[in-house]
């Protein structure tokens, strides 16, 4: 979703807390330090903070490298336990390890430790909200913020909701988010995996079936990707790409190809329907998407924005790989 569509409405708070200080906490840091918020990151490893401040520099670098860096008044002090900040927090992001148990614990002394109309998020690749606070009912401002690494130049972040959490919640923190430069992708329930690493795993999980079955070795498969899918998936998508390449768009291509995809995915023990109902409602998004632009016009837009994106991954090829 374009991050038009979120704006933030006034709040009494204005800071960000940030609990963990490693990669993805210092490059959340960066962010909306840039975008002009005031920032507490809190760390309670010593040579955590110690790197903090040269982790910040170095992602405000790849930021202004990337175009992305906005040079606001924002501001960042590293702490090494929760504090006062807590209670003028707007957005808390806990980015600590992949361990549900700590992760209960800290939600648990957030809950009582913040106003109630402060925004408690988990960048989790995996655990879902409902895993961490398991009651409903204290679930209302809490959901998963999960970013794409790194975070400071791929500006993507996840919102998943749990089964308690508020739909102003969702769309409050969806503002925050967008008004630091991501935009953000809603998932209308949890999911193990979210969006993501649901996409990213079953790519995965097919390239390693092609290793295992001698079909290609891992440098086959990569290239694949390097040279094929990827350049065209960096500007379009997978539906678009499939609409952009089949004359007569989704549903041409779900015609044609479908039938061969579902027997490949039957072979891997998939069950694939692409029923009419689910291709028309693909092909209606994409229309609703594309606007006013024909399909012909788009992909006279994406031949060319593909042979300059091949031009520049192959310079940076050259002089950095």
């Amino acid at each position: 979703m374009a991050r038009e569509r979120f704006i933030l409405t006034d709040t009494k708070y204005n800071r960000v807390v940030i609990l963990g200080a490693g990669f993805i906490g210092i490059s959340f840091a960066a962010v909306f330090a840039d975008h002009g918020w005031p920032v507490t990151l809190i760390d309670p490893d010593p040579q955590q903070r110690d790197k903090a401040t040269d982790g910040i520099a170095q992602q405000r670098e790849a930021m202004a490298l990337a175009g992305l860096d906005k040079g606001l008044a924002g501001s960042v002090e590293v702490v090494d336990a929760l504090d006062h900040a807590l209670k003028q927090a707007t957005l808390v992001i806990e980015c600590g390890p992949e361990n549900l148990d700590m992760k209960q614990e800290i939600f648990a002394q957030l809950l009582s430790s913040t106003a109630s109309e402060t925004l408690l998020v988990t960048a989790s690749s995996a655990i879902r909200m409902s895993q961490i606070v398991t009651d409903p009912a204290q679930q209302t401002r809490c959901l998963v913020a999960h970013p794409v690494n790194p975070p400071a130049v791929l500006r993507l972040i996840e919102l998943c909701p749990a089964p308690g959490t508020s739909p102003d919640a969702v769309d409050r923190t969806a503002a925050l988010f967008a008004g630091a430069g991501f935009e953000p992708a809603i998932l209308a329930r949890e999911i193990e995996g979210f969006l993501l690493n649901r996409l990213q795993g079953a790519v995965l999980r097919e390239a390693y079936r092609l290793v295992d079955d001698g079909i290609a070795e891992p440098d086959d498969i990569d290239r694949v990707m390097r040279l094929g899918l990827g350049p065209r998936w960096a500007l379009s998508g997978p539906f678009e790409t499939v609409e952009l390449n089949t004359p007569g768009g989704i549903a041409a291509h779900a015609a044609r190809m479908g039938p061969a995809y579902q027997r490949m995915g039957e072979q891997r023990g998939e069950t694939v329907d692409w029923s009419a109902p689910l291709v028309a409602r693909v092909a209606a998004a994409r229309d609703a998407a594309r606007g006013s632009q024909t399909v012909a016009e788009r992909a006279a837009w994406r031949s060319t924005a593909v042979a300059k994106l091949v031009g520049l991954r192959d310079h940076l090829m050259r002089s950095d790989g």
